[in-house]
């Protein structure tokens, strides 16, 4: 059972994960609601998937940014994060263009990436190793919750209010969470930089440390993105899925990420991190091999899939803690750049997804083994030189 004394009060539990919630609702609305936002915008849908490759390639730069956790303090972090995201979703209450709207979304992306790692930083500073990985689960709730709730309120302001609506709920919302985090918040005090210290990045990036624990995120990203990248097409394909019938499968990825994430809360503390982290890789792999067997209904292939990510949700979650003890001196560039990790591991994946489709999907599946496997050895690496 889940123990629910948590080192840190409920109530700031909640609110921390309220702003997760928020935040990651604008990151994953914008999918569902492209053709909306094409049509009112009057533009063709290159155009949107202009701005969304450039919000991605944002992210490989997140750990430039995101820093300021680490140089400025945690506080500093957080309240520059959401400073960013209110003013992105105001600039569309006042100008409803192409322009406005593409900066709207990289300005909310950017204040994302700087909010996040420092939010995880400071938990790290305030939660001990022992008890940190659930609460970090509970609060990574804000990712499986603003799908489950968080787009599907969207789509109801948007069909209510027009097209604008979700952005000004948001700004409002990001000023009051704003006002609570610059005054309720206590302030950290920033580490004292070493006279000629380097960036916090280029001490992530030359540390074999640090780059095993990225090798981790990006294996297991790329493993995913394989199967994720083509699975819709799949269902269609072997089982002639409807459109109607697809989306409601796109539910299995919500639940599994909910019940993924209580799964760590319930575990990654009493196994330890990196064993939870193997475990779940070790399920992946299971699962995509299962998925192998899942030809002969769409019922069996539906339920391949939600093991496939409830156990990536699995090993995603449970390494974020092990993450966040790496590099404790640099903690919110550490989780930052394992964030871009994920986010370079996601694209890797995206490029070869189609290409290995054509050979079918069991080509798919052997190379998210494949990239698991690259993932275990990272971790064996991790363990080897470092007691986490």
């Amino acid at each position: 059972m889940i123990d629910f004394s948590f080192p840190i009060s409920g109530r700031r539990l909640a609110f921390f994960t309220f702003a997760r919630i928020l935040l990651n609702t604008l990151y994953r609305m914008v999918y569902p609601f492209l053709g909306v936002f094409r049509t009112a915008l009057g533009v063709s849908l290159e155009q949107l998937s202009l701005i969304l490759t450039i919000r991605a390639v944002l992210g490989a730069f997140a750990p430039l940014f995101a820093s300021i956790g680490d140089s400025r303090g945690r506080k500093s972090g957080m309240v520059v994060g959401l400073a960013l995201f209110t003013l992105g979703c105001s600039l569309v209450l006042f100008r409803q263009t192409y322009t406005v709207f593409a900066l709207a979304l990289l300005l909310t992306m950017l204040g994302k990436y700087i909010f996040d790692p420092s939010l995880l930083a400071y938990i790290g500073d305030q939660v001990t190793y022992a008890a940190r990985g659930r609460v970090m689960a509970l609060m990574e709730l804000g990712w499986s919750l603003s799908f489950l709730i968080g787009v599907p309120l969207a789509g109801f302001l948007i069909a209510r209010f027009g097209w604008t609506a979700p952005f000004g709920v948001f700004a409002f919302m990001g000023a009051l969470l704003l006002s609570g985090f610059a005054f309720k918040l206590t302030a950290d005090r920033a580490p004292a930089k070493a006279p000629g210290e380097r960036h916090s990045f280029f001490t992530v990036l030359t540390s074999s440390l640090a780059l095993n624990g990225l090798a981790i995120g990006l294996s297991i990203s790329a493993a995913n993105e394989v199967i994720n990248l083509v699975f819709g097409v799949w269902l269609e394909d072997a089982f002639q899925l409807k459109i109607a019938a697809l989306g409601a499968t796109t539910a299995v990825i919500g639940i599994s990420e909910f019940v993924g994430e209580f799964l760590v809360a319930a575990l990654v503390d009493k196994l330890g991190k990196p064993r939870t982290v193997g475990i779940g890789i070790l399920l992946n792999i299971l699962a995509a091999i299962g998925l192998t067997q899942g030809q002969g209904s769409t019922i069996s292939a539906v339920i391949g899939l939600f093991f496939f990510y409830i156990t990536f949700e699995l090993t995603l979650v449970s390494s974020i803690p092990l993450m966040s003890e790496i590099l404790p001196e640099k903690r919110a560039t550490m989780l930052s750049s394992t964030g871009a990790g994920h986010s370079l591991g996601r694209a890797f994946g995206a490029f070869l997804a189609a290409p290995l489709y054509q050979i079918g999907i069991f080509a798919n599946l052997a190379i998210a083994v494949g990239f698991n496997l690259i993932a275990l050895f990272a971790l064996w690496l991790l363990t080897q030189r470092k007691s986490l």
